[in-house]
């Protein structure tokens, strides 16, 4: 007689089945293994990103316990990319969270960039189409799409980096300004765009050719210099085709 699975789920056992892993909350767990007593009793080098994250948004919701949602904002964010949010309105919209945690959640990465900002000797240097797939490791299992844009100075290094939108790359939504200004208020002379395909097709669709080459237009008028548009997958990557040193 086959075994009959279940899981919590908001409070309750709900049917599932065997392949599906179990979601335990924080109270699910052994004393040792929670968040805090695991920083207090083996250092913080000890927690992964989403206890990290976790322990700063303290407690969660009546429907989400807040394991459960900082695991939610690191698979569906990136480790990476969460970093240089800064709306809190967009974060909270996009992930349905409390305007205050996704404050807490922007403070945070903020302070990290002001106490350990990189000095330039230090800064990641990105010059090819490999190197930007291996520099957005952390995009590669998103299950949405993110447009982010690396931001250069003419040295090849990257000097800012910020996600532009979450959603399908298309020319109505992703508009020049969005794309542009990180660049004019850091000096960056270069740019390169990069976005994930979840389904796992690095094949450009019309509206990223198209988007690559309003967005080319447009950097020539500001001098800052659209030099690739990557499109990355799990175990793959492509860019976008378009006349970039023109």
């Amino acid at each position: 007689m086959p075994q009959t699975y279940y899981t919590m789920q908001n409070h309750d056992l709900v049917l599932d089945g065997p392949d599906r892993p179990y979601r335990l909350k924080i109270r699910d767990l052994p004393a040792e293994e929670k968040p805090r007593e695991k920083l207090f009793s083996h250092g913080v080098s000890a927690l992964s990103v989403s206890e990290l994250l976790a322990l700063v948004l303290g407690v969660g919701t009546t429907r989400e316990d807040v394991l459960e949602m900082s695991s939610r904002i690191i698979k569906n964010y990136g480790e990476g990319s969460i970093m240089f949010e800064r709306d809190p309105k967009a974060l909270a919209k996009n992930f349905k969270l409390p305007i205050g945690k996704a404050a807490q959640i922007i403070a945070c990465a903020e302070l990290g960039r002001r106490f350990f900002q990189k000095n330039e000797a230090s800064l990641p240097v990105v010059r090819t189409a490999r190197e930007v797939f291996e520099y957005v490791n952390d995009m590669r299992n998103l299950s949405k799409e993110h447009l982010r844009g690396i931001y250069l100075n003419a040295h090849y290094k990257v000097i800012h980096d910020e996600v532009i939108s979450i959603g399908t790359v298309d020319g109505n939504i992703i508009h020049p300004r969005e794309v542009f200004k990180p660049a004019v208020e850091r000096s960056a002379v270069a740019l390169i765009l990069v976005h994930n395909h979840p389904s796992g097709e690095t094949e450009p669709s019309e509206a990223d050719i198209a988007v690559t080459k309003q967005l080319i237009s447009a950097g020539r008028v500001l001098g800052v210099d659209l030099i690739d548009h990557v499109i990355v997958t799990r175990d793959s990557f492509a860019s976008v085709p378009a006349d970039y040193q023109s």
